[in-house]
């Protein structure tokens, strides 16, 4: 494996933004919340104190260059490795030379790029040099460590959360490379209006994007006659003709989208919900994903407050279904919308979360006899459907008979609340039960 060296002249020709990748924390942009004066990973690096550690951010927030910066920083030996091109042998193979390294008194700080690429087995291989300390492990990662990293691994590290650069950030990252002899300091370029903020705004927190846009707009532009390069806006729109919005549907952002739709519709907020819903569609989320989503909260959230949710949600999913995108956006719009605006009610949902409780952790108990089928004259005999009154037999179509078990008799799962239609459904529950209660009084005084 080879040994990188920060100081390589070979990226002559490289990307802009390799050029630019800084090396000393100086000239590293953003991520204040860790790197400011006297924070805490600053000063593990400036006092050499590294320990493993997970960083944890989207795409093009510096992760990978922090760690080379580390490694320039701290006395260890240095090694990159990349979870997309090794695997078992690879990983034996370093911390072979690692451990090596730790009986002469050596350090060993070893990055891995996207670490949550490794499977179980993979992680598991770096525990015990690890817990020997032949390695600092330092690894970044765009999932949520939580769930792409063995816990026994994650509990051995430190993570620490970078966060998306700010508009600002990338301005003045934006502003060097056009200042800097290893950007295009060295040429005469110009930029109208406010082209660097719309750069700036167009990447997204991704300085990486950045970078590589404002590079396709300057190798995109005339040469004038004096060597100038003037970038018009032009040019500028060609290269940002559209944003890649940060979305994964496997990961956690999927999760987070997803969230952010059903809160806010939760929260009776239809220009919050509408805007989620269209960032998943956007990010290429499959439409019938979104609305069974929709058809599961008419039922969690609004419930009976509303219970035309249930069928508006179901038909949505059929029209997404027979239209496909991006014919279909309206009317998962619709209904976000409808889901929003409508009553809220989780006494359904309440109920069910009750009574599986009580299933859990109870006696499973028998259904009682009144209410069982007596198909048999053996059963019968043993009482079977004995007691059993037939409520339609009744004028008013009810009977206090008891249908749940002895040992539940006095439950209550379902509490209706006061919302929408439930308001109703709440009157009819009291006159039922009063009426019930009132019919048993009777029995018992007969």
């Amino acid at each position: 494996m080879e040994q990188l060296s920060l100081f390589d002249d070979r990226e002559r020709y490289a990307p802009l933004a390799s050029r630019l990748r800084p090396e000393t924390l100086e000239e590293y942009v953003g991520q204040v919340h860790l790197l400011g004066k006297g924070k805490i990973l600053r000063q593990l690096i400036e006092r050499d104190q590294i320990s493993s550690m997970i960083f944890w951010g989207p795409p093009g927030v510096g992760k990978t260059t922090l760690a080379r910066i580390i490694a320039g920083a701290t006395r260890a030996d240095f090694m990159e490795f990349s979870a997309v091109t090794s695997g078992i042998k690879e990983i034996r193979d370093v911390m072979g030379r690692a451990e090596t390294s730790r009986k002469m008194g050596l350090r060993t700080l070893l990055f891995v790029d996207e670490i949550h690429r490794f499977n179980k087995a993979q992680q598991d291989a770096f525990l015990p040099f690890v817990e020997r300390g032949s390695i600092i492990l330092v690894g970044a990662t765009t999932e949520n460590p939580s769930f792409e990293i063995n816990s026994a691994l994650l509990s051995r590290c430190k993570v620490f959360v970078l966060k998306a650069l700010e508009t600002k950030d990338l301005e003045r990252l934006l502003a060097h490379a056009l200042k800097s002899p290893k950007g295009f300091g060295n040429q005469a370029v110009s930029l109208e209006g406010e082209a660097l903020f719309a750069i700036a705004r167009f990447a997204n927190g991704d300085a990486r994007t950045a970078l590589n846009t404002l590079e396709m707009a300057v190798l995109n532009s005339q040469i004038q006659e004096d060597g100038s390069i003037a970038v018009t806006r032009e040019v500028l729109s060609q290269c940002m003709n559209r944003r890649s919005l940060l979305y994964d549907k496997n990961g956690e952002e999927h999760y987070n989208l997803i969230s952010a739709l059903h809160k806010s519709m939760r929260n009776s907020d239809p220009d919050a919900a509408v805007y989620w819903m269209y960032r998943m569609l956007d990010g290429g989320e499959e439409p019938l994903y979104i609305a069974r989503r929709l058809i599961r909260f008419a039922s969690e959230d609004v419930g009976m407050a509303d219970s035309h949710a249930l069928p508006l949600a179901v038909a949505v999913y059929q029209a997404c279904h027979f239209l496909g995108m991006p014919e279909c956006d309206v009317h998962l719009a619709h209904a976000v919308t409808y889901l929003s605006m409508a009553p809220k009610s989780n006494a359904v949902y309440q109920a069910l979360l009750a009574c599986k409780r009580d299933i859990r952790e109870l006696p499973a108990e028998p259904v009682p006899l009144q209410i069982c089928n007596a198909p048999t004259d053996l059963m019968k005999e043993l009482h079977y459907g004995e007691g059993y009154i037939y409520a339609h037999d009744r004028e008013e179509k009810l009977s206090s008979m008891q249908c749940l078990p002895d040992a539940l008799a006095d439950r209550r799962y379902y509490e209706p609340t006061s919302e929408g239609q439930e308001a109703e459904v709440k009157r009819r529950l009291r006159e039922i039960l009063a009426w019930k209660e009132q019919d048993r009084a009777g029995e018992r005084k007969a």
